[in-house]
């Protein structure tokens, strides 16, 4: 193995570049149109365009793949995580084209992709297993049939992908149906697939999960745990290494559970094995990811293993160069830096960064895809760049995580560093008492600053005034102006006038996936009206007001942000 194609893009292909040099191995970066001049395609020994803007244009294109392998005589492929690197026909045709696959067999990918079957090889070990439908279901009613035989809440999860897409919790009866139809649309969307199971929902859990490594010569061996449990829409914001306040009870079952579930699936490679821990200690398995983590640096960073050297040596039949599980090095804690909006909703964005201010300093690593001047297509992940930090202690590091998030700027879109920053000083999340779960920021951390945010100030105004004898523009509060009395100052209508409280507006820039609500329907307010796919998640769209829908967008159609997709016409009496 001499020349790696990266079939990825952004900070896991500069990630693998990296490796690559270190490793003495040439790399052969692909791009998408969008992606011409980003920092991975600069830093690749080589770069090869892929013609396109999508992601099934450009990363999910396998033909495109192979053609660039072929041309730039790369003998290996390393997908990173997401688009195509938990594809079993992608490996196989990866391994028919006489090119090193740099992952598990397609058939170990298949078999583990298989949420269903995954599940079966756990219950063969004795994995600990929440209950679940037997395999994927026929539609919605079966769902419906599942909740009332076992009970609510239950989670409606895609039977082949990850990353939380296509994953719903539906808590009450009437919106099982609802929430089925909508993982089963993400599902396909995401993996091209859209078989959906479903299991007993575990209230308040936190996600653990373990690195495991194996390779061609019977060693698998888990390196370590990792907490994930601070998510947003069911996606990781902040993981650590190694999982913070288990027992040693917890972590041993855990460990022997991934280790178990590895070796009877045959697994050749780095993979991670998930599970949920309920606030009572009950542990359930949730899946096998077959690929390389988002969050392994924190692995990296406590035991001194580079993950992406031992996936090179395993692709060439090398032995590991470990034989046991060691022992952590510190603490380290991972923070994603997305593009999103924490202030509303965690909404992805899209737009150019025009600072990129990094920290850096005792612990700091930066895994970064972006500089500043990089643009942030809305075609892809929203994820730009990963702080990780670490210390002697997770009070350590801690510590020198405030200190690197208060170093960190980002202009030019918005970023998720406030909520990072916020979170540190959290309890629940920083103190002696650890109570983060899964939905601890819908729940509780995004309530409770609801809560405690003073009420905003009235608008501004906008008023023109002469000043010697130039005309200005100014703004004034309303009470000020009302002091005033009409004192000559003129408002300007255009600014003054409120915003049409009728109006449906697309949240974030995206594609209108799915209209929920039929033309010309009564709505109430609140309702969900239509769903916005944008940097691969799906947004809900709900009416501002009760009334009859008149929809001015089609299915499939583009939409910028803000952009009014309909009107709800009010009923008059």
């Amino acid at each position: 193995m001499k020349r790696v194609l990266i079939a990825n893009r952004g900070e896991i292909a500069v990630r693998i570049v990296r490796a690559c040099r270190d490793c003495g191995l040439d790399s052969v970066a692909v791009y998408a149109d969008g992606d011409a001049d980003a920092p991975f395609v600069r830093m690749a020994d080589e770069a090869h365009a892929l013609r396109g803007t999508s992601a099934a244009e450009t990363y999910l294109h396998v033909d495109k793949l192979i053609e660039a392998a072929r041309r730039s005589g790369a003998d290996a492929v390393h997908p990173g995580y997401g688009f195509l690197s938990e594809r079993a026909e992608f490996a196989r045709r990866v391994l028919a084209e006489g090119l090193t696959w740099i992952g598990p067999d397609p058939d170990v990918i298949e078999a583990l992709g298989d949420k269903v079957e995954a599940r079966r090889i756990a219950r063969r070990v004795g994995a600990p297993m929440a209950e679940g439908s037997e395999g994927p279901l026929a539609g919605p009613d079966e769902a419906v049939a599942f909740a009332r035989r076992f009970g609510l809440p239950i989670a409606i999860k895609a039977a082949h992908g990850g990353g939380g897409r296509g994953l719903r919790i539906a808590r009450e009866l009437g919106e099982v149906e609802d929430l089925f139809r909508s993982a089963v649309r993400e599902a396909e969307g995401a993996f091209g697939r859209g078989e959906c199971f479903v299991e007993r929902f575990i209230e308040r859990p936190r996600h653990v999960e373990a690195q495991v490594l194996a390779d061609r010569h019977g060693h698998v061996e888990v390196v370590g745990t990792r907490d994930c449990s601070l998510q947003r829409r069911n996606q990781k914001l902040v993981e650590e290494a190694p999982a913070p306040f288990l027992t040693p009870e917890q972590r041993e079952r855990i460990e022997t559970a991934a280790r178990g579930i590895c070796r009877e699936a045959g697994y050749v490679g780095a993979g991670t094995v998930e599970f949920l821990v309920g606030a009572d200690g009950t542990i359930s398995f949730l899946e096998v990811n077959t690929r390389l983590q988002v969050e392994h640096p924190v692995t990296e960073e406590t035991t001194g293993i580079d993950l992406v050297a031992e996936q090179f040596r395993i692709a060439e039949g090398l032995p590991l160069t470990i034989r046991e599980t060691p022992e952590p090095r510190g603490h380290a804690i991972e923070f994603r830096i997305n593009a999103e909006d924490p202030g509303r909703g965690f909404l992805p964005a899209s737009g150019t960064i025009t600072r990129f201010s990094a920290p850096s300093g005792p612990g700091i690593r930066l895994d970064s895809g972006v500089e500043a001047g990089s643009a942030v297509p809305s075609q892809f992940d929203s994820l730009v760049a990963k702080l990780v930090v670490t210390g002697a202690t997770r009070d350590e590091a801690l510590a020198r995580a405030r200190r690197a998030l208060r170093e960190f700027v980002v202009e030019g879109v918005p970023t998720v560093i406030p909520f990072h920053r916020a979170v540190l000083d959290h309890p629940d999340f920083a103190g002696e008492r650890f109570a983060v779960h899964t939905r601890w920021i819908e729940t509780e951390f995004m309530a409770g600053e609801a809560a405690a945010r003073p009420a905003p100030p009235p608008p501004l105004l906008r008023a023109s005034i002469e000043i010697d004898g130039r005309m200005v523009e100014i703004g004034l509060p309303p009470a000020l102006l009302g002091l005033l009395g009409s004192g000559g100052l003129v408002a300007a209508p255009a600014d003054a006038l409120p915003e049409d409280p009728n109006a449906v507006c697309a949240p974030l820039p995206g594609t209108l996936a799915q209209w929920r609500v039929s033309d010309g329907a009564s709505v109430e307010a609140g309702e969900t009206l239509a769903v916005i796919d944008a940097m691969k998640m799906e947004t809900p769209v709900a009416a501002p007001a009760a009334g009859i829908l008149r929809r001015l967008a089609p299915e499939g159609a583009g939409v910028a942000a803000g952009e009014t997709i309909a009107r709800v016409e009010p009923v008059t009496p």
